[in-house]
């Protein structure tokens, strides 16, 4: 029987316990306003918990709303009561008069006050009833769809007319070749806050209404097919007919204009499509010369942001809940953009799903019109918080980039210098001396092929400041050239006019009157065109494939990146600079120290956030160095773990303190390479393989020490005895193997257990925060068995991770005799191993053993990291025989359970 006025969840089947649970403190979390750190183990239906469990507190909370407005409407008996005391505790804090005023003055100015509670409380009724009858009208109207498509047809003379424009050269273009190239007149002091409209009609009244935010939950995840299963959960919950859901994603996911799509790099699909929008609102007439209006040059512009377009997307958007492919597909029949319409649709929508970035991102986040304000998110995946923001906010150069960078701004400035406005030769001149100077703490010189010029191998960090003046930029404002960069768009006309030039030369125009300025186009552009071949002809094995990837985009892209990391920064930023062999593959990072800066805001301007993840020990730096250094009281902060649906039987974590011949396990800096260390560990393999069916995936703590002991063991014959039992696999080297492998390990283990011959299944080396230790599923017979060889520290020689450590000692207080920065390098690893043990046990039938093999494990203070789940069934041993007993005797058992 439910408690009196306990929340009513509904659900789609009946829930678990845990999941009743995670519910209730999910829903007191949000109605409270706390930040929540909620635990749920991968197979305990988080997903559904997490919508049933914030969607019902919306409702409420909705009802409650309109409950008390209703009350107050009605003019009851305590409602003036009720108004004034709201008021005077308003204006209690203001100061006494030094006169006191007439009761007839202050009895008219509380009455008026009244009234004008009364009548914002009407209007906010009014507008809610209108949209919820605008919502119900685009849910039950059938027909709608036949609507949408006189609506479409109504636009499609000039959607056709809009691409022609985009895909043909037009008059004004052929007597303007470069129109597109050119950097449009600068003003530096125009501050003014004008967006661009895309849906014009700015005093239709509906617009006005659904401008409104109201309340809304924000669901963010890592990747967009993370976003794309929480919207299927939400199309199988209860709630799906009810709410109003708007998935968000990046343009490079949401584009449907093909020839946008084309030019593939994010940023050039960001650039090209603002400057299309940018294009739309010039198109008219430019100047006024002897009574007579001058006529630019047409530009392309993009067919699929016609007003009516949009708004009837962003309704069908609201009326029935879609994820980001099915959106794509109704835009591209429709012929209206689905980012922008998303975008209009967030302001009325009650659930908002979108990636890390858009809602971690301050710029993002305002781009994007997004609101935090009195608003609840959730942050799903959350075990890596910390790290996504620190990455979303660094950036990185490499000194081949900043050279080529130099080189083809300059080229740009002389092409065009005739054509350029003063203000903007002053700021190519200024990012020009900057870039300069960039290089010049490499080691190396502008104009010269960067794979020429040697340097020392030094790695060196330094402060914004320290930085700023051993460039010798001390003295630029990189703040307005930050400005510059974002309004001029200099990188996109840049990235422009290299795809026009680059190559052999440049292609002359079809009018003969145009050819001597052709030949003279050449003679310009011939020294960018050296430039770029010599390049091309670094020394072999110089220039790798990630970096041709990146040269391939505008370097000056990257560099608009690096200033902007530069400019948002404060004490808490560092600069990385690592010279090595020679300038190309030099490079410098911005490095974020304090990632609290950054969420800070987030935490503050939020009613209530939840962060959630399926394995989020150990919490204790999480709250320490995100939420504490945040400003966030210790009162706020409330923590849930739910156990596993698993019964206890059916998981057996072990920590093995030796091996079969007696050998301690215990894989330090200084003995793990030892041939004892590296044998007793095949030996604890081998006896593990004989006993365990299916598969058992081994991580290793790093891909150098992977590769040493996998030597090791191919010499001493250790593999050869694996393979008799298990057939081998490794973890790929490149990302686009990793499918190919997985698929093959999976195929031989279900051929093993069909055929009973004398492989018993499939043996995975992997590596800890390698490809496989994260959203890879290893449920059932693929993951029977986890073993952990050694505890994976990070390498403390890295010279960010000491200066995160330095900083977190400076600025973080000890706790239980140990230093901030030792806790961090603790918790790093202990993070790291519960990902990567945690790919096991996925669903309540599902069972294993984890198998720790390092004795280090069974210290009290390293066991109270793992998740609950797990730590609450581990067994230490000692010794080898009774771990390996423990083993059989688990999976005996199942075998005997599965024949019954």
């Amino acid at each position: 029987m439910e408690e009196a006025g306990a929340p009513h969840f509904p659900f789609p089947y009946q829930p678990y316990p845990i999941q009743e649970q995670f519910m209730q403190a999910l829903y007191g979390a949000l109605e409270h306003g706390k930040v929540g750190i909620f635990e749920s183990p991968t197979g305990t239906g988080k997903s559904l918990s997490l919508i049933c469990g914030a969607l019902s507190w919306l409702r409420d909370h909705e009802e409650k709303r309109r409950q008390e407005a209703d009350r107050l409407l009605q003019g009851d008996g305590g409602t003036s009561l009720s108004i004034s005391s709201s008021l005077s505790t308003t204006t209690s804090s203001t100061p006494p008069s030094s006169s006191a005023e007439p009761d007839w003055i202050t009895d008219f100015v509380q009455k008026k006050a009244e009234r004008d509670f009364v009548s914002k409380l009407k209007d906010e009724e009014l507008r809610r009833k209108k949209r919820e009858e605008h919502l119900e009208m685009i849910r039950n109207n059938s027909q709608l769809k036949y609507a949408l498509k006189r609506k479409v047809d109504c636009e499609d003379d000039e959607a056709v007319k809009l691409l022609q424009l985009s895909k043909d050269p037009q008059e004004g273009e052929l007597n303007n070749p470069e129109e597109e190239l050119i950097v449009a007149e600068y003003e530096s002091d125009d501050e003014s806050k004008t967006k661009n409209k895309f849906c014009g009609g700015d005093d239709d009244d509906e617009d006005d209404l659904l401008e409104e935010h109201v309340t809304k939950i924000y669901y963010c995840s890592r990747t967009h097919s993370q976003l794309a299963q929480f919207v299927h959960e939400v199309q199988k919950s209860p709630f799906s007919q009810d709410i109003s859901l708007v998935p968000l994603g990046s343009r490079q996911n949401m584009c449907v204009n093909e020839e946008v799509r084309r030019l593939g790099s994010v940023q050039r699909i960001n650039d090209r499509c603002m400057e299309m929008q940018k294009n739309k609102h010039d198109q008219r007439p430019k100047e006024v010369e002897g009574g007579k209006r001058k006529r630019g040059a047409p530009k392309a512009v993009c067919p699929y942001v016609g007003a009516q377009g949009l708004q009837t997307l962003r309704d069908t958007v609201l009326g029935a809940v879609r994820d980001i492919e099915q959106l794509l597909s109704l835009a591209r029949e429709t012929r209206s953009c689905p980012y922008y319409a998303t975008r209009l649709a967030i302001p009325p929508a009650q659930l908002v799903v979108l990636p890390y970035q858009t809602v971690l991102h301050e710029g993002t986040r305002r781009a994007s019109g997004v609101q935090l304000k009195g608003q609840v998110l959730i942050i799903d995946e959350a075990h890596n918080l910390s790290d996504v923001l620190s990455c979303i906010h660094s950036s990185e150069l490499t000194g081949a980039q900043l050279c080529r960078a130099h080189s083809q701004l300059a080229q740009y400035s002389e092409r065009y210098r005739s054509r350029l406005k003063a203000k903007n030769l002053m700021y190519i001149k200024q990012i020009l001396f900057v870039v300069e100077g960039l290089v010049r703490v490499l080691g190396g010189k502008v104009g010269q092929n960067p794979h020429s010029q040697t340097t020392q191998p030094v790695t060196e960090l330094l402060t914004i400041n320290n930085f700023l003046f051993k460039a010798q930029i001390d003295n630029i404002n990189l703040f307005k050239v930050q400005r510059y960069f974002e309004k001029s768009m200099i990188s996109r006309k840049l990235c422009g006019f290299i795809e026009k030039y680059a190559g052999t030369g440049v292609t002359s125009h079809t009018q003969t009157s145009h050819t001597q300025t052709a030949n003279k186009e050449n003679r310009r552009t011939e020294g960018l065109n050296r430039y770029l071949q010599t390049l091309q002809k670094s020394p072999p094995g110089q220039q790798g494939a990630a970096e041709e990837r990146e040269l391939a985009a505008s370097p000056m892209m990257q560099v608009e990146g690096f200033f902007m990391a530069l400019t948002n920064a404060n004490t808490d930023g560092r600069v990385v600079l690592h010279t090595q062999g020679n300038v190309a593959v030099s490079s410098m990072k911005f490095l974020l120290l304090n990632p609290a800066v950054h969420f800070s805001q987030v935490l503050k301007d939020c009613r209530a956030v939840i962060i959630a993840g399926g394995t989020m020990q150990p919490v204790s730096d999480f709250k320490q160095e995100l939420l504490f250094s945040a400003g966030v009281g210790a009162e706020r902060i409330i923590e849930f773990s739910c156990g596993h649906v698993i019964p206890p039987e059916n998981i057996l974590p072990i920590v093995l303190c030796s091996g079969p011949s007696g050998q301690e396990l215990e894989f330090t800096f200084q003995n793990r390479d030892t041939p004892h260390m590296m044998e007793e560990t095949g030996r604890v393999l081998s006896n593990l393989c004989n006993v365990v069916p299916g598969g058992v995936v081994c991580f290793f703590p790093s891909y150098d020490y992977s590769r040493r002991i996998l030597e090791n063991w191919d010499a001493s014959g250790v593999l050869a005895r694996l393979s008799s039992k298990k057939k081998i696999f490794q973890e790929p080297k490149k990302a686009n193997q990793v499918e190919k492998v997985l698929n093959e390990f999976s195929r031989t283990i279900q051929r093993c257990a069909v055929d009973a011959g004398t492989l018993s299944g499939a043996l995975l080396f992997s590596v800890v925060g390698g490809k496989m230790s994260e959203g890879i599923n290893f449920s059932d017979d693929l993951g029977r068995c986890i073993v952990m060889v050694g505890m994976p520290y990070p390498n403390i020689k890295s010279p960010e991770l000491k200066e995160k450590m330095a900083y977190l000692d400076k600025n973080l207080p000890h706790s239980g005799g140990r230093s901030p920065g030792q806790a961090l390098i603790e918790n790093l690893c202990m993070k790291a191993v519960n990902q990567s043990i945690g790919r096991a046990i996925r669903h309540r039938e599902d069972y294993a053993c984890i198998v720790l093999c390092d004795r280090r494990y069974s210290r009290p203070a390293t066991l109270a990291k793992l998740p609950d789940w797990i730590r609450a069934h581990t067994h230490t041993h000692t010794s080898f025989g009774p771990a390996f007993a423990s083993l059989r005797r688990f999976f005996m058992e199942k075998k005997k359970q599965q024949q019954l």
